[in-house]
């Protein structure tokens, strides 16, 4: 009768051995390795964590104060809010003991600007009719042209739909038309083209879907036009797809604007810039015998081609211009690396706002506190926790504070046409408009899209703190597009716009976005920007130790930033590396 007792397998038994044995190593090994993870990182946090408490409310706070005070009178470029706000700045800068960030040895570098006070009027004829428009109600206008008149008599106008030339999606709203000297209208935003599969939704095929593009922003449409030919530009405003109501256009382009100072006289800009209301759009557009609403439908398709108006425009525009120096303020830590210390990163924030409006009734001051006096605090702080850091970081960084933002991100602009540190040595742009005063968050919201690797590290020291990073909850608002981070990314640096949360903790999950939209509707760009006693700076804290936290990552890692691949920057950045 044959055995029950298994055979012994001397082989199998060495090897089990053998495996139980190498398993119990690898497994010894990759626990040893977690916790030399996470001794480095216990380590690392060990190091910040000086720096990170330098970040507060209070001080934060404390220099919203200075900045938005009355006596600042809403920081206009070339007032006396300038003088207050550059020497404020750089003082702080001086006090943490910041190099100066010029190397002519400054805290400051000239902005060449032009202020222009404009006296426009319009009207159009249709027919042996003339509909004149009245200033600020039903159009705003202005000139980037440094002349004292501006004047277009009985200009064609011709509706050219969102003025979009796209090949990259196989769009052109201009097709062969010739509108070389005609007035052009069009619509505010990108085409709305939808889903063939889904006519509820937008196509993210083209124009990136919901997502704002640079081709839904103004300054583009005033650009396109100008290259066309165009004697004047109109934008006809909705203020969903602008993201602002007409009160915000008023404030913003109804008072002393600004330009840089180019020795062309920007004469290669369009000749006027104006804006009207959509109820003035859709009497024009009836009075012409044409039908607005089937117009707009027609432009959101590829075949559109510019229908020309029963109607003629009329634009005078007399400009007073002053020319000054303007200035970015800009401080520098420099690296503790000797063969890193000429690489850059840079922290930005715009320092000006919409000054003081002498003919409003009651308050006139505009004081910006959350934009951005609020900005411009963050990257002082900033600059203190990274003075606290020891040893400095491996790289040198920059921080600066801008002019002229909010007429163009003119002082980033011509900070990327002629940088002070080269900008195939600047790894990332780290931009702040507006801070979260609300509470600290569950989440936090990636405006620049995942459009670069920083992107990838801000989600990351977002988890470690608990929070997750999601898409903008207004990705149709392009708010990437409308800040000074905007201009580095055009120059090829990569860029990250520093994004807040709005799911409250401890509050109703509607709290942050009505909060938001109540900001929006009555505060942005209005005199009621003011500090609020009420505001609870915890989460704004909370963001702009994200920040520092990405900025000392990027300052002392081993390689630059990338944009991803698809990006429309990459291509810019791949030539400057090439330099």
């Amino acid at each position: 009768m044959p055995s029950l007792r298994p055979a012994f397998d001397t082989n199998a038994a060495i090897t089990f051995a053998y495996t139980t044995k190498m398993t119990r190593l690898l497994t010894a090994i990759v626990c040893f390795a977690a916790s030399a993870s996470l001794l480095a990182e216990d380590e690392l946090a060990l190091r910040l964590q000086p720096a990170l408490e330098t970040i507060t409310p209070d001080g934060l706070l404390a220099h919203i104060k200075v900045l938005a005070s009355n006596e600042f009178e809403g920081r206009s470029p070339g007032t006396k809010g300038e003088e207050l706000s550059v020497k404020y700045i750089a003082d702080q800068f001086k006090k943490i003991e910041l190099k100066p960030g010029n190397p002519d040895g400054t805290y400051t570098q000239e902005v060449p600007l032009a202020g222009i006070k404009s006296e426009p009027r319009m009207s159009f004829t249709i027919g042996d009719k003339t509909m004149d428009l009245k200033y600020p109600d039903d159009f705003v206008a202005s000139s980037a042209r440094l002349q004292p008149e501006i004047k277009i008599d009985k200009a064609n106008v011709v509706f050219v739909g969102y003025g979009v030339v796209a090949p990259e999606y196989g769009w052109n709203d201009y097709k062969d038309v010739d509108v070389r000297g005609k007035t052009l209208l069009m619509l505010i935003g990108d085409p709305p083209v939808p889903d063939p599969k889904d006519p509820a939704k937008l196509s993210d095929k083209i124009f990136k879907g919901k997502a704002m593009t640079y081709y839904g922003r103004w300054t583009y449409k005033y650009e396109i036009a100008a290259q066309k030919g165009a004697a004047a530009a109109i934008i006809i405003h909705e203020t969903e797809p602008a993201a602002y109501p007409w009160q915000v256009v008023r404030s913003s382009w109804g008072k002393e604007n600004f330009e840089l100072d180019n020795p062309n006289n920007n004469m290669d800009a369009i000749s006027a810039r104006l804006w009207i209301t959509l109820e003035v759009a859709k009497k024009l557009f009836a009075d012409c015998g044409q039908d607005f609403d089937a117009l707009k439908k027609s432009a959101i398709t590829k075949e559109f081609r510019p229908v020309a108006l029963n109607a003629k425009a009329n634009v005078e525009i007399k400009q007073e211009i002053r020319s000054f120096k303007s200035h970015n303020v800009i401080g520098k830590l420099e690296g503790d690396d000797p063969k890193l210390r000429d690489e850059y990163i840079i922290c930005t924030a715009h320092w000006d706002h919409l000054g003081r409006h002498p003919e409003l009734q009651g308050d006139q001051i505009f004081n910006g506190a959350i934009d951005n006096a609020s900005g411009v605090a963050s990257v002082i702080q900033l600059a203190a926790a990274f003075k606290k850091l020891n040893p400095p970081p491996k790289r040198s960084v920059l921080f600066m504070a801008t002019t002229a933002e909010e007429t163009g991100l003119l002082g980033a602009k011509y900070y990327a046409e002629h940088p002070l540190y080269p900008l195939e040595k600047t790894l990332a742009d780290f931009n702040i408009d507006g801070i979260n005063p609300w509470g600290k968050t569950h989440d936090l919201e990636d405006l620049t899209d995942r459009n670069s690797t920083l992107d990838d590290l801000l989600g990351e020291a977002a988890a470690r703190q608990g929070r997750v990073m999601k898409p903008s909850s207004e990705p149709e608002k392009g708010g990437f597009y409308r800040v000074d981070s905007f201009e580095f990314a055009k120059a090829g640096v990569p860029a990250l716009h520093a994004a807040r949360g709005i799911e409250v903790i401890g509050k109703p999950p509607e709290y942050g976005k009505q909060k938001r939209d109540e900001f929006v509707a009555k505060h942005y760009h209005q005199p009621s920007d003011e500090v609020d006693p009420t505001w609870d700076l915890s989460g704004a804290v909370q963001d702009v130790q994200l920040l520092f936290e990405v900025g000392y990552q990027v300052a002392n890692g081993d390689k630059f930033p990338e944009w991803k691949a698809g990006s429309e920057f990459k291509a810019k950045r791949d030539t400057v590396l090439k330099k």
